[in-house]
């Protein structure tokens, strides 16, 4: 993608009582994010009243910006709140106004309230963490509520669910704005094993069950040997497990299958060599993993609407090597 001359504003709304957690999201994620050497967004925490703000937690949280930063912010993202009455009318008013003039606008966990109070979710899909989903629909019926969704895009509205899923939708949006190679370095400083899609359903941490061995060795193994026919008995060998319990205990670690965990790995990375290498298309479907060039587009296409070519035409970058055999 071409350059930008000023930083991708993004405004964070703090409406009180403020989940500490889910203000910080947007900030670690796109604070981190650089492309072409450079930072590739600002980001503005606001209130409606610049100032301390009740918080759900024992941190004190300031905030140093009004409400006027999203007159001209890119992107307009609220973060949980622990409101249960009708957020700040100046809060609404200013959403409507930059919705109306085309800002992206977006929420963590239950900020989905907000945007819905404001009008902005009438007739959309949406999510919110999921204890909290059939409130939202109990309350708000014109929107289309998917309780199950990491995250849900639907046109310039997006909303996630709870915390991590927070994190999985501001790098979902890096990746949209600037490529899969700079979404995944966030990731890496986010201290996120991958990037997760929207299709994927909210799960509790996965962690490795006491007293069991992490199967992250094996990931990590599986990593550097994408471009080979990685089998469930391959992957298993190498954990020291069977195949059956290789699913169970993948699934309670990596919230997914092995095979689907090892299909978004091949993506990503051939995402990031169409990004970052004038390879050919055959070349980029075997180093990733795919077999040919077929099954690289029929995944592309399923996964991210476009074609490796109609991909790299609108990702790559201009100091992009070339890969030889």
């Amino acid at each position: 993608m071409p350059a930008r001359s000023t930083p991708h504003l993004v405004a964070v709304v703090a409406v009180a009582p403020v989940t500490p957690f889910d203000l910080a999201i947007p900030d670690v994620v796109f604070g981190s994010a650089e492309a072409d050497g450079r930072p590739a967004y600002e980001v503005r925490i606001c209130t409606a009243v610049p100032g301390p703000v009740d918080s759900t937690g024992s941190l004190q949280v300031v905030v140093p910006h009004g409400l006027e930063v999203l007159a001209e912010a890119d992107t307009v993202m609220v973060t949980g709140t622990a409101a249960r009455t009708d957020a700040d009318e100046r809060v609404l008013t200013a959403l409507r106004a930059a919705a109306a003039r085309g800002a992206r606008i977006a929420s963590i966990c239950t900020g989905a309230f907000v945007l819905a109070q404001a009008g902005l979710l009438d007739g959309r899909n949406a999510t919110t963490y999921w204890v909290q989903a059939g409130a939202l629909e109990h309350r708000f019926p014109a929107v289309r509520v998917r309780p199950r969704a990491l995250f849900v895009e639907d046109g310039p509205v997006l909303t996630s669910a709870g915390l991590t899923a927070g994190i999985d939708l501001c790098l979902h949006m890096v990746r949209s704005d600037h490529g899969a190679a700079v979404a995944n370095a966030v990731a890496r400083l986010a201290v996120v094993s991958a990037v997760r899609d929207a299709g994927q359903e909210q799960a509790p941490a996965p962690v490795a069950p006491d007293g069991v061995a992490s199967l992250a060795a094996t990931r990590a193994w599986a990593l550097e040997r994408l471009h080979e026919p990685l089998t469930l008995t391959a992957l298993a060998a190498h954990a020291g497990v069977s195949v059956r319990t290789l699913n169970r205990r993948f699934l309670a670690e990596a919230g997914t299958t092995p095979l689907q965990w090892l299909l978004t790995q091949r993506i990503e990375h051939a995402r990031e060599l169409l990004e970052s290498t004038d390879s050919p298309v055959d070349l980029v479907a075997d180093r990733a993993g795919f077999g040919s060039p077929d099954s690289l587009r029929r995944h592309l296409l399923r996964r991210v609407g476009m074609t490796p070519r109609a991909y790299r035409a609108h990702f790559a970058r201009p100091e992009r090597a070339v890969e030889t055999r």
